[in-house]
């Protein structure tokens, strides 16, 4: 890790160092070392049962730390001399923890019915985070409701339906608008793409890409699919049996794969 004398884009966003999740006596994930930078992209690929779900869980800390440290670089508080501050995710109280998802975390689900209120508007949906920031105008929450639907292409005249008339494309779009609405530093995805048609995974791959750079994100991103982690991913770890294999920059890591089980994956989708 760098020293605290660089500015926050010098930083790492997230800083990963031995960490691991135990379900009893069996770990999920075990002995996780990497760094996050702002801005950058890091794809957590595998197998059903690699533990890339469990890693996700325990780095955005709806599964416990229980071993090695997560740390995380905060925003910076406002006014001079207000430095960021890099805290143990592990030492956070369940408060502290609330108050990043409110304004520095966003989480992308792959079933979009677990990250909406399906029976609230869609302009509901996005104005909510901004309500729990203190927006209080109405008039001004609904004009940043109307321009993310834009953004994520919804048509602006469904601003007052309900995600329960949307597509499944739609609603996972209505999502991301609902998790980055507020400006988050770090977003984590679980399979964004999941159970959607293939023409339908391209556009959401590209919105999501697109978003991402404009927006200077941080994101870790969960897939099966290594075309996923190819598009929209600078760094890819590789994970089986609870342990990472392989990383580094993602088209090395999918070009040249270097441990058997990557080859193996690699050599899979080169087959379909």
């Amino acid at each position: 890790m760098k020293d605290d004398t660089g500015t926050d884009d010098e930083q790492p966003l997230l800083s990963v160092t031995d960490a691991g999740h135990a379900y009893g006596d069996v770990f999920g994930c075990r002995s996780v070392d990497f760094d996050l930078w702002p801005g950058e992209v890091l794809a957590i690929v595998g197998e059903s049962g690699s533990g890339k779900s469990t890693l996700l869980g325990m780095l955005s800390q709806r599964l416990s730390i229980d071993e090695g440290s997560v740390q995380y670089r905060t925003a910076p508080d406002g006014g001079p001399g207000h430095a960021a501050q890099l805290v143990d995710l592990s030492t956070l109280s369940e408060r502290e923890v609330r108050r990043l998802w409110r304004t520095e975390w966003g989480f992308v689900h792959q079933n979009a019915t677990d990250g909406l209120r399906m029976h609230v508007s869609a302009g509901g949906n996005i104005g909510e985070p901004l309500m729990a920031n203190g927006w209080r105008h109405y008039g001004r929450i609904r004009e940043q409701a109307e321009q993310w639907l834009a953004r994520v292409e919804i048509p602006v005249h469904r601003i007052d339906d309900a995600p329960t008339t949307f597509s499944g494309g739609m609603r996972q779009r209505l999502q991301i608008a609902r998790n980055l609405v507020f400006g988050p530093r770090l977003v984590f995805m679980d399979e964004p793409t999941g159970g959607l048609d293939v023409s339908v995974q391209a556009r959401l791959l590209d919105l999501i890409r697109s978003l991402v750079a404009d927006l200077g994100l941080a994101v870790v991103i969960v897939t099966h699919d290594l075309a996923v982690a190819r598009l929209i991913s600078h760094r890819t770890l590789v994970m089986k049996d609870g342990v990472v294999i392989e990383s580094g920059l993602t088209d090395r890591v999918l070009d040249d794969p270097q441990a058997a089980y990557t080859q193996l994956l690699v050599s899979s989708i080169l087959q379909d």
